[in-house]
């Protein structure tokens, strides 16, 4: 793991095992430091085992004058390879933000290992030493361990006892005796153990998050949003919070309505029943206020006075339940153990409009909520992997005990119904024909009670039976007063912890303000005063039945995504989900989840609807906003898998032409220098097909690869809502990258079938090898059967130079000196100034994302190219933005055939159901061009030509090798008439589409005979004078367009 040594002798201070600055380490990476120095390693239940010193780094500890401090000077362990290598570390892996390690330490780079040995390492010849001035900032400095540590709990007090408090609430002492009279002992067990089955669950696949890697504080939210990601974890942290504030409320009001029913019992009101329980609310939310900013030491302490109060009043009850009894409490139905009480209260007897066994079902669930109060202060546990399982379901366990023993206790000393007087006693040996009920056989007379329905006392009608029954009443009102009070303090903890992280994700705005922490302890002092101001509002409202149902909801809603996330983390196969409790089943992490959601609609049906609403609401938004946060989440693995698993069955399925897309390989370069490419080409492929944008850097631009980082990019287009990969390829030209990017791109089906590429302009300017390179690309593209498509604006494409002129020129920053801590941050200064090329651009409005309105997209379909000619503006006139624009057909036909041809290009259009507003004949195409026009294309080629007169003695080719000259006068000649075509296309084109949104002309297919220069010169001539974008589009000659139905 490392060692720390001295260039003297002296004492080191005694480092905490398993902690570095507070916070815990899991047990089997324990560290303490020696007397010597010796930082040593030990494994929990097993023996130290004596390591031979390895070599060692040594970082210089010189003072400026040769002096040497006195302090520790930090060794590391080196690799055997090599002294800069260095071994497995825990401090390697962990989160140096997370551990306050600063700088975090990490293990040398690469190019620090690749160095030549004597600039990478200072060996000292025979001592297996090596000297690292150099790689100090790389590794860090050790941590401070002088820190105070903040308090850390085990699993006893931290889980264990904190989820036996929240779970014996109210419903123990109050309800539960209640509930058996009602349902019978074998169906309030059955009740229980229904209970148990979905906490125990739960509390596996919490069991199972947790020791997925390391849990910090957030309790329930931080492990499905870590486990689910932040949409499902954001909407679950704010209900999550709230119903945590509303419990602590609902708890408060409970203790004060029995400190109020104790008043009045002593005619001691202080002003009313209502405004009793509001007073009395206030003051006791404010008293457990005050003892949770006083720190988790007070409230620890807090939370143990409260368990050794229940601990006494357990024991005056069941000391209650074997004492002799009196006639008094026989009056009121306490007989201690009888068999004959005990088989009465076996079977059920419904009473009232509450008597179903699902509405004492929802009566008793509730008491089941706290099974997550050790989670929510994960943050503060000594070692949260192995105290939330062992804690959580020691506590689930002797809490089940504790109720199926009370409630057969309860069950076998009192019966259902009593009158409470004494003069019902019925004197020895009387007649017991006119007594009714088990009462007789016991020696007394309920009759009148039982017929008329007024027995004020037995468990069917006092809810304070376990008072009766125990030994000394008043301890039983204790252990409420305690229960009520740990349940209301444990909330209020609970709610600021988890709230406070929500915060700090920084999922939703405006909540920030409430992530500061304070102390050792990082206690959320501004959360706690909001929860407070929530619970007040909340207990001086006195109403809280409402409240109440949508707590419960809001718990189930929590545990069913609890369920679901260990489900789902552990169905997607992640290599990454690897917790190391093991007792838990995927399926039955998936049965919670099901019964979490039928027992939501089962307890309160409109809760349960109200909480679904209010999870969507948060839902949306988050999925709206798409927060920065990458957790490694479930859904990522998921999302991998359906995506691999779907493209490795397609790739099994034979192409047809009904489902042919335009999967586009786009030459954009960086995508932000050439955003109406990308605007373009997303515009009919955005949740159609596949779209790359492919970046081949050549040699000139290697140096400043800046540009090219691919995170910054797929950031660009993630906020330019482009649905796109970006591909960067080296290459040493572009011809030579395109045809690796054919190759190479695309996984199984998902493989470009169109090239995309903006026009040249700069090709009558631009170097001979890259015209020539150019139009071998188009070559290459068709001869690997891609189809071709060229955009050309009439003012570029690419706008690097206008983020240029943004950046004021006129600022110099301030001259620094280099130094080591200038040069760790290179890559930070790399990705700002990415961020910054980004900022700029995102701004740069194209012409494809305004919107077209009433236009029209005119398609020249000069030759038949299998129908990619006409797919690609059908695919644009589906986006919002084009989809008010009338689509024109113009083909070439002759003056006589002209009505045919037309009716004919009608009915073949229809047949291929595309929306087509009108066809259009064009007749005078074989006219000669206006002389204006061949004149400039003359001038346009005049560069290019290699005349007769200055050939000489040499040939062609060597002309052009020499030269940039690449058109012979007899080339010229042969293609003239071609090129007459072109020039005169155009002018229709000018004449037809003046007011169009987009031009697309079918690209001429370069032949193997035509210069590079003139095929140019023939684009050239097909696009110019156009003021809208101007489309050239070749298919492979293969149909993607057809009529039939198979």
């Amino acid at each position: 793991m490392g060692q720390l040594a001295s260039k003297r002798k002296q004492n080191v201070q005694q480092v905490t095992p398993g902690e570095i600055n507070g916070e815990s380490l899991p047990d089997y990476y324990s560290r303490r430091v020696d007397n010597n120095g010796q930082l040593e390693n030990s494994l929990d239940g097993v023996s130290e085992i004596n390591i031979p010193p390895p070599p060692t780094i040594t970082i210089d500890s010189s003072g400026p004058d040769g002096e040497r401090s006195d302090s520790v000077v930090e060794t590391r362990r080196s690799s055997i390879y090599s002294a800069l290598d260095a071994v497995p570390q825990l401090d390697f892996y962990s989160n140096g933000n997370s551990l306050k390690l600063r700088p975090p330490r990490k293990r040398p780079s690469l190019d620090l290992l690749r160095k030549p040995f004597e600039d990478g390492e200072l060996s000292v010849p025979g001592s297996g030493v090596a000297r690292l001035s150099d790689l100090n900032s790389t590794l860090g400095d050790p941590p401070d361990f002088k820190e105070k540590q903040p308090v850390r709990f085990g699993w006893i007090i931290g889980v264990m006892i904190r989820c036996m408090l929240n779970i014996w609430g109210v419903i123990l002492f109050l309800r539960l005796s209640w509930i058996t009279s009602q349902a019978g002992l074998l169906l309030t067990w059955l009740i229980i153990l229904m209970s148990v089955v979905v906490t125990t669950v739960t509390a596996l696949s919490v069991s199972a998050i947790s020791t997925n890697g390391r849990v910090s504080s957030g309790g329930a939210y931080f492990m499905i949003s870590r486990t689910l990601g932040p949409e499902m974890g954001g909407p679950i942290g704010m209900v999550f919070s709230f119903a945590n504030a509303l419990a602590c409320a609902l708890n408060t009001v409970g203790f004060a309505e029995v400190v109020r029913d104790l008043l009045e019992e002593m005619d001691s009101l202080m002003v009313d029943r209502t405004n009793d329980v509001r007073i009395i609310g206030v003051i006791t939310i404010s008293a457990l206020l005050l003892v949770s900013l006083g720190g988790m030491e007070w409230e620890e302490k807090t939370q143990l006075l409260f368990f050794a109060v229940l601990m006494v009043a357990f024991v005056n009850y069941f000391v209650g339940t074997v004492i002799p009894v009196t006639p008094e409490k026989q009056a009121i139905g306490v007989f201690s153990y009888r068999s004959e009480i005990f088989l009465d209260n076996l079977l059920p007897s419904w009473r009232g409009v509450e008597g179903e066994f699902f509405k004492m079902f929802a009566i008793f669930f509730p008491s089941a909520i706290g099974i997550l109060s050790g989670v929510n202060i994960c943050g503060d546990l000594k070692d949260p992997a192995t105290a939330i399982p062992k804690g959580t379901l020691m506590a689930i366990f002797w809490t089940t005990i504790s109720y199926l023993v009370i409630s057969a206790t309860v069950a076998a000393c009192m019966v259902r119904d009593a009158s409470g007087n004494v003069m019902d006693m019925l004197p020895a040996n009387h007649s017991t024909d006119d007594c009714v009920g088990l009462p007789c056989q016991l020696g007394w007379n309920f009759t009148e009670c039982i017929e008329t329905q007024s027995c004020k006392y037995g468990l069917a009608n006092n809810f304070k039976a376990l008072s009766q029954v125990s030994g000394y009443g008043y301890l039983i009102t204790a252990g409420v007063f305690a229960a009520s009070l740990s349940s209301a303090l444990a909330f209020l903890v609970s709610a600021p912890k988890v709230f406070q992280c929500l915060c700090r994700d920084k999922i939703y705005p405006y909540i920030i303000f409430f992530a500061k922490g304070y102390g050792k302890n990082d206690e959320p002092l501004r959360a706690y005063l909001l929860c407070y101001f929530i619970a007040v509002a909340f207990i001086l409202i006195a109403e809280l039945n409402f409240i109440a149902a949508l707590i419960s909801n809001f718990f189930l809603c929590s545990y069913a995504l609890i369920n679901f996330s260990c489900f789902h983390a552990s169905i997607t196969n992640s290599p990454g989900w690897r917790p190391s409790f093991r007792y838990y089943s995927r399926w039955a992490a998936l049965f919670g989840a099901v019964i979490s959601v039928v027992l939501m609609f089962m307890l309160t049906w409109w809760a349960a609807l109200a909480t679904f609403c209010i999870i969507l609401f948060l839902f949306g938004y988050v999925r709206y906003t798409k927060p920065k946060c990458n957790w490694g989440s479930s859904v990522q693995a998921g999302t991998y898998n359906m995506a691999l698993s779907y493209s490795v069955s397609l790739s099994g399925v034979e192409d047809h032409v009904k489902n042919f897309r335009p999967q586009c390989l786009v030459l954009t370069g960086p995508p932000n220098l050439r955003p109406s490419l990308v605007d373009f080409v997303g515009s009919f492929t955005k949740n159609v097909s596949l779209m790359i944008c492919g970046d081949i850097i050549m040699e000139e631009d290697r140096p400043n690869l800046s540009a090219h980082r691919p995170d910054g990019l797929v950031k660009w287009l993630n906020k330019r809502k482009v649905r796109s990969f970006y591909t960067p390829f080296t290459g040493d030209s572009l011809r030579g990258g395109t045809r690796h990017l054919l190759q190479a791109s695309g996984l199984g089906k998902l493989k470009p079938n169109t090239l995309i590429m903006g026009f040249k302009n700069n090709w009558k300017e631009c170097p001979p090898s890259s015209l020539v390179d150019y139009v071998n690309t188009i070559n290459d593209t068709f001869d690997s059967n891609y189809g071709v498509c060229l955009l050309r604006m009439m003012d570029g494409l690419d706008i690097s130079d206008e983020l240029e002129c943004q950046v004021n020129m006129g600022y110099e920053p301030d001259d620094f000196n280099e130094s080591a801590e200038n040069v760790e941050r290179d890559d930070d200064i790399d990705a700002e100034t990415s961020g910054e090329e980004i900022a700029h651009s995102e701004h740069s409005q194209t012409v494809f994302q305004n919107h077209q309105r009433k236009k029209t997209i005119d398609v020249y379909w000069i030759s038949d190219d299998g129908g990619l000619t006409l797919l690609v503006p059908y695919l644009l006139t589906r986006r919002k933005r084009w989809r008010q624009c009338k689509v024109r057909v113009f083909v070439i036909g002759d003056q006589v055939t002209m009505e045919e041809e037309r009716r004919e290009m009608t009915s073949l259009l229809k047949r291929f159901r595309l929306d087509i507003h009108d066809v259009i004949v064009v007749t005078d195409s074989e006219k000669p061009p206006h002389p204006k026009n061949l004149r400039r294309f003359e001038e346009s080629v005049a560069p290019f030509r290699l005349r007769e007169e200055e050939q000489g003695d040499i040939s062609v080719q060597q002309q052009r090798e020499r030269s940039s000259r690449t058109i012979s006068d007899k080339e010229l000649e042969a293609l003239r008439q071609k090129s007459e075509r072109k020039v005169r296309l155009n002018e229709i084109i000018r004449r037809n589409s003046k007011h169009a949104a987009l031009v697309l002309v079918s690209l001429p297919v370069p032949q193997s005979d035509c210069p590079s220069a003139l095929y140019m010169a023939w684009l050239e001539a097909l696009s110019c004078g156009l003021h809208c974008p101007a489309v050239l589009i070749r298919g492979n000659q293969q149909n993607v367009l057809t009529f039939y139905c198979q």
